[in-house]
């Protein structure tokens, strides 16, 4: 036998009886806790490690004027707005403090704590992190939280008793992520579509829940027909002043003010808007924010059309009023796109959806572009577009070409 197919038969042999890796030297448990006090704008969050085998380096990516004052007793240092942890042994543990109150605009606030509830997102509280392992070894994470007598908490997440366990992914460490409310809480709960779906939000705010749970209802079947990947468990949080007065997507989660319509006069939906954007996970790069806020506005017209919210004369004079507006817009590329920048993304959509229909005998829909960039996930650029719609039409769309994107609509 050949020399080199001598010693891969050795190698073979010895993979074959070599003992699979045990639990422990695959697993670590990381356990997150925070601690919550009325009226107090600071929490104290703390992360524990432990196993047989921990991971040689963790480094967090900080906000500075959010997270601050990290402790451990194992080696930690600090460059701008990195932090860098050594555990050490078979537990380790830091702590630092999360700013939770955040004014998002003069007087209005998209994270709080009051002397009678808190609201903030949980991938906010805890920095992206960076672990340096062997490539076996997986944290398993649960986030809990330490809260004042007589209150409760309600993530994106399952609950097992007072912990909330972050299912598995690819990373060393599962971030937590997505909304959090916590009080004296009042929640609705229902499957819808085989969603599990639950609005929650603090006893007396005022909020619809089941006005809420009745408009999903009728629209989250259409919505889940467009992405079939939606996420199976759907948390809505809602409160009233001095809260942000719209709504705001994260993981699996949204928050809603408790006076926004579920319907706004102009036929659009916040609501379906911060849906779209949950099911699709997608954000623009630095001149594409009209792409993921186009899509959101598209299908919160589109879906209510579908569900028989809004009738078809109502859905076109919504679709005239935005190409009216979109006028206002000559160019559908930059790094924040809202009012008739997102008009004219919406009008260019609706161009895109004809022209595919057009070129594929009705075949695929701009529903198949939604869902493939779904699919993906990330960061989205105008180039990422054009080749997905590219592989469904069969062909270049003269709809997403850059020239017409950056010209009025009809010129």
């Amino acid at each position: 036998m050949h020399a080199r197919w001598r010693v891969a038969g050795l190698l073979g042999a010895l993979v074959a009886i070599a003992p699979p890796l045990s639990a422990a030297d695959r697993f670590y448990d990381a356990a997150f806790r925070a601690e919550i006090a009325p009226r107090r704008p600071v929490m104290r969050v703390e992360l524990t490690l432990s196993g047989d085998r921990l991971p040689s380096r963790v480094e967090f990516l900080i906000d500075p004027e959010r997270h601050r004052a990290f402790a451990s007793s194992d080696p930690l240092s600090r460059s701008g707005d990195r932090v860098t942890w050594s555990p050490q042994g078979k537990q380790a543990r830091i702590t630092y403090e999360f700013v939770a109150t955040n004014e998002r605009a003069p007087k209005r606030y998209d994270s709080l704590v009051t002397d009678e509830w808190a609201i903030f997102r949980a991938d906010k509280m805890v920095p992206r992190i960076n672990v340096t392992s062997r490539r076996s070894l997986k944290g398993k994470t649960t986030l809990a939280f330490s809260l004042p007598k007589g209150w409760s908490a309600v993530t994106a997440y399952p609950q097992e008793k007072d912990v909330f366990k972050i299912p598995d992914s690819e990373r060393r460490i599962d971030r937590p992520e997505g909304w959090v409310l916590a009080g004296r809480l009042g929640e609705r709960s229902q499957i819808i579509s085989g969603i599990q779906t639950i609005v929650a939000a603090p006893e007396g705010e005022g909020a619809r829940r089941q006005d809420i749970l009745a408009f999903l209802n009728w629209n989250l079947p259409h919505l889940k027909n467009v992405f079939p990947k939606f996420p199976r468990r759907l948390l809505i949080v809602s409160a009233g002043d001095p809260m942000w007065r719209g709504g705001l997507s994260g993981p699996a989660s949204l928050f809603l003010h408790s006076e926004r319509p579920l319907i706004s006069e102009n036929r659009t939906s916040t609501l379906l808007h911060e849906l779209v954007h949950v099911a699709m996970g997608i954000r623009g790069d630095e001149e594409s924010d009209w792409i993921p806020e186009g899509f959101a506005e598209y299908y919160s017209l589109e879906i209510l059309r579908r569900s028989g919210g809004i009738g078809r004369n109502r859905y076109e004079d919504a679709m005239q009023r935005m190409a009216r507006w979109a006028r206002e817009s000559p160019s559908v590329f930059t790094g924040e796109s809202s009012g008739a920048t997102t008009a004219r993304a919406v009008i260019a959509l609706r161009e895109v959806d004809a022209e595919i229909r057009t070129v594929t005998g009705g075949r695929a829909s701009l529903d198949d572009l939604a869902a493939a960039l779904a699919q993906e996930r990330g960061q989205v650029s105008l180039e990422l577009l054009q080749g997905h719609a590219r592989k469904i039409a069969g062909r270049e769309l003269v709809s997403l070409q850059r020239e017409r994107l950056s010209s009025l609509p009809g010129d």
